[in-house]
């Protein structure tokens, strides 16, 4: 398999299930853990690694491999690859190139680059994809072959879903990455305490599964990933240990992970749910909802917009409350663009750079009164 994003947490789950299917590994991509990256080519003997910087290549420790070095040589390295898997699991809109590339290729895509699907799920549906969160495998699991009349997916409610509301929006990076139950990277942390990060998977289940009748509720456990309400008036829950390993081990053998359970099952008696609305007063970018269901192009402007919101709070430009706040007022900005003219890549990255301009833009705003 090839695998993007393999120093993440979805990428070193993805090694641990390929280790015990015995699947080899013909090409890794990193970013800038460099470490982690030469213990995983030292014990994974990889045929191609590709790494974000050129400048880190003295780093690499010394292999058999051929080297590839940023967005290009991602694309190089998939084309080149012989493997038929390629697992996605890189960060932000960088991702959803490779995702293109990999199509083109013939290969198929497991997808964890959530950003793909927002930025260009139009282009993408129908197209061979096995999604990777847990939240869309649930509804991939439950939805058989009776009328669906409504999917459900869940959020932690990540840092703040109990914090005082006055206290939030001038809460710190320290305080926002503090997640309650999982142990993520920096941005999903924060889109996770932000509502960002649903809003996302709500996008990406609309161009999975079709349908624009999607909701999430909060649910404080992360051990209940989905539902699914059919039109006999019956509900089905996914209910799964809150990990990554389950969704992964499908994306990467269906039939080794439906008949070889190496993840220890969750004990029923343990299992007590309360689902909860999320709240417009605690999440404000909730309110984004049914206009993303509406026009789901527009989710190229909340991704864009995000990544710069989260990229000016980590290094401490902003509180957090202006996240919502750029990403709102960005929105409303673009809200008169013609997004059925977005029939392409390169349409879709000219808004996604027009969008990342005009959030500078408002950054420096602020920044002056």
């Amino acid at each position: 398999m090839v695998l993007l994003g393999s120093t993440g947490s979805i990428g070193t789950n993805a090694l641990e299930v390929a280790s015990h299917f015995d699947i080899p590994i013909e090409s890794l991509c990193a970013g800038k853990n460099i470490a982690l990256l030469n213990q995983q080519i030292a014990h994974y003997k990889p045929k191609n690694v590709c790494i974000a910087d050129k400048n880190d290549a003295h780093k690499l420790i010394n292999g058999n491999y051929k080297l590839f070095f940023g967005s290009e040589g991602i694309g190089e390295m998939i084309e080149s690859s012989h493997s038929t898997l390629v697992l996605n699991a890189l960060v932000g809109f960088a991702g959803l190139k490779p995702s293109f590339t990999t199509l083109q290729c013939g290969k198929k895509l497991a997808l964890a680059n959530k950003e793909s699907l927002v930025n260009a799920g139009w282009l993408l549906q129908g197209a061979d994809i096995t999604p990777i969160d847990s939240e869309h495998f649930g509804l991939w699991y439950l939805a058989h072959t009776r009328p669906i009349s409504k999917l459900y997916i869940t959020a932690s409610g990540g840092a703040f879903r109990d914090y005082p509301l006055d206290k939030i929006p001038l809460a710190t990076s320290q305080e926002a990455l503090k997640h309650p139950n999982w142990q993520m990277g920096r941005k999903i942390t924060i889109d996770s305490a932000s509502m960002a990060n649903k809003l996302f998977e709500i996008l990406e289940a609309r161009w999975l599964f079709d349908m624009q009748s999607i909701d999430a509720f909060i649910e404080p456990s992360s051990s209940m990933h989905a539902l699914v309400a059919f039109a006999d008036g019956s509900i089905t829950a996914h209910i799964s240990a809150p990990n990554m390993k389950l969704p992964i081990a499908y994306a990467l053998d269906k039939n080794q992970a439906a008949h070889t359970s190496f993840i220890a099952p969750l004990n029923p008696q343990s299992l007590c749910f309360a689902l909860k609305n999320i709240e417009i007063e605690r999440y404000p970018l909730w309110q984004l909802k049914d206009t993303l269901l509406d026009t789901p192009q527009k989710g190229i402007v909340l991704n864009a917009s995000n990544e710069i919101a989260i990229e000016a709070f980590l290094a401490q430009k902003i509180a957090f409350g202006q996240i919502s706040a750029l990403i709102l007022a960005i929105m409303e900005q673009f809200n008169s663009f013609d997004f059925g003219s977005l029939n392409d890549l390169e349409s879709i990255q000219a808004l996604n750079e027009e969008v990342n301009i005009a959030s500078l833009e408002w950054l420096k705003f602020k920044k002056s009164i």
